[in-house]
């Protein structure tokens, strides 16, 4: 039908509406950034998530992927995404990448951490490690801060990929992308974390997107493991993931996932960020 709405924009009730799952969301990753330590399973981090996300009255949203049953991907060391929790047990040095995400009255959130543990005998793997947290994370909010000003979806990517390349010998991953989120956890539009040919869709209000680098050391090559879900680097890298589910309206933009919309992220950047009226 000429003339009708995108599927990819929200209105403003529906915009508001993904405030919950955004918060619950980010309340399930903190209370797994805090359990965090060493001896812990990967097992153990998803019953916290699970916890945090039910009390809130949310459900999963993980565990409504086909044959997947988890709340969180934890993903360590290697690992770059999709890592299905178990019986690893976390260890000093180790980087651990935690992926959650909660449905709220049938609306969607979805955001990923990365945690370095401290070693203190190992203080130089420490350091790099977090260095490559860090450079993702700071890829992420380059990401973000680009949608503010971007008129189409596409402009991001490139931003995205400079700072990666700016801060060292890192590698962007290509195989796997940011995409748009709502009623599903996984809607379009792609999002791209590197330049792309073609525009994409106009940045306009009602537009909500999960953006989401992952940021290896070595080769951007990578494998899927016999569990099937857990990707792998191809040459033993470790790789960081870092990951909010942004929204675009009438008053500028919103980090659903963050508690205070992405005020702290943007500052370097000179932006602030605008509450989506409830």
């Amino acid at each position: 039908m000429i003339g009708r709405r995108p599927r990819i924009y929200k209105s403003p009730a529906e915009l508001a509406a993904m405030i919950e799952p955004g918060l619950v969301t980010a309340a399930s990753l903190a209370a797994v950034r805090d359990a965090i330590r060493p001896g812990v399973t990967t097992l153990e981090l998803d019953a916290v998530a699970e916890r945090v996300i039910r009390a809130a009255g949310g459900t999963p949203n993980f565990s409504k992927e086909p044959g997947y049953r988890h709340t969180i991907c934890a993903s360590v060391n290697d690992a770059v995404v999709h890592g299905v929790p178990g019986d690893r047990v976390i260890e000093p040095g180790d980087i651990v990448s935690i992926d959650s995400g909660a449905e709220v009255g049938g609306w969607n959130g979805d955001a990923a951490l990365t945690v370095v543990v401290p070693d203190p005998s190992r203080p130089a793997l420490v350091a790099a490690r977090r260095r490559l947290s860090d450079a993702c994370e700071r890829a992420l909010w380059t990401g973000i801060a680009a949608l503010a000003s971007a008129t189409t979806l596409n402009e991001i990517g490139g931003p995205i990929e400079d700072a990666i390349a700016g801060a060292g010998e890192f590698g962007v991953i290509e195989d796997y992308i940011g995409h748009g989120i709502g009623r599903a956890m996984h809607e379009e539009p792609p999002v791209f974390n590197y330049r792309v040919r073609g525009a994409g869709p106009a940045v306009r209000p009602g537009l909500v997107v999960a953006i989401e680098p992952m940021v290896v050391t070595g080769s951007n090559e990578t494998h899927v493991a016999s569990d099937d879900w857990t990707v792998l680097t191809d040459d033993g890298g470790d790789a960081a993931h870092w990951e909010h589910s942004v929204a675009v309206h009438d008053g500028g933009i919103w980090v659903l996932t963050a508690p205070d919309g992405g005020a702290a992220g943007l500052a370097p950047f000179g932006i602030v960020p605008s509450r989506i009226a409830v």
